[in-house]
């Protein structure tokens, strides 16, 4: 029993997450155009024909610039709270439009898409897990602070998209002006990598394969940072970290800790 993940694109450029099994699959954000994601997904072996809805986190442009035009070529419904269609100023066909609530499940095919509050500087953001195959994958990404319900939701899951942002000295130090420093480290904005390393290391669930580091900075971050910390402390979770320029590996996750779970399939 397993299901298949990858980042198509992770950063402040766009956000697009795909979760699924050989049959059905979620979007969880669209923040990359629509070419850009058939582009990315075809060259995975992925077909957007086994997408059956999208679901989106919050307003901000990286997490929904492609999501009008994707949804209307297929026809996919997309699940949007009120105050994010709202305030994103999004022109959806009403026809395709879902609202969901915060821990409310929503049923998509053999997919289980849950939904919790998240702390981020925007209308009504909200983080996900999916479950299907009894496997449950987070994506917990533009997370100010490691709320309550993060570390709850954390503790479930067989893989995670878990936001390492930011460096701390690289922030301070760097070309920021003062407010977008406050901006980014004050409870409503991103997760650091101290932050992030303190979630894994502490509220890690034994059966975890795969942690995808996700949307880090540009400016205030570095992958091979960011990769050397988290390697120190995998203790067999294999860490990966997700680029803002390209598509991840699929990654097949099991529900049981196998040796299997390492595999990155060309096609599925």
């Amino acid at each position: 029993m397993s299901l298949f993940i990858t980042s198509l694109n992770s950063g402040s450029n766009g956000n697009c997450y795909y979760i699924g099994n050989e049959d059905s699959a979620v979007l969880i954000d669209a923040g990359i155009s629509c070419r850009e994601t058939e582009k990315r997904m075809a060259r995975l072996g992925l077909s957007m024909l086994r997408v059956k809805a999208i679901f989106i986190s919050h307003e901000h442009t990286d997490h929904i610039k492609g999501v009008t035009v994707l949804a209307k070529k297929y026809r996919l419904p997309v699940y949007i709270t009120n105050s994010t269609l709202e305030h994103g100023g999004l022109n959806l066909d009403t026809r395709q439009v879902v609202s969901f609530s915060a821990f409310e499940p929503v049923e998509i095919g053999p997919l289980t898409v849950t939904a919790f509050p998240k702390n981020h500087d925007a209308a009504e953001p909200h983080s996900f897990i999916v479950s299907g195959n009894q496997v449950t994958i987070g994506v917990f990404t533009d997370i100010g602070i490691p709320c309550e319900e993060l570390i709850r939701h954390f503790k479930l899951c067989h893989a995670a998209f878990l936001e390492a942002n930011y460096d701390e000295e690289m922030l301070e130090k760097g070309r920021y002006p003062y407010f977008l420093k406050n901006r980014i480290r004050g409870g409503k904005g991103h997760l650091s990598n101290r932050q992030a390393l303190e979630v894994f290391t502490m509220h890690r669930p034994p059966f975890m394969s795969h942690l995808l580091l996700s949307h880090l900075s540009r400016d205030n971050n570095n992958p091979e940072l960011v990769q050397s910390l988290f390697n120190e402390h995998a203790a067999g979770t294999e860490i990966v970290v997700a680029s803002r320029y390209q598509e991840t590996a699929i990654y097949q996750i099991f529900a049981e800790r196998l040796k299997e779970a390492a595999q990155q399939p060309q096609s599925v």
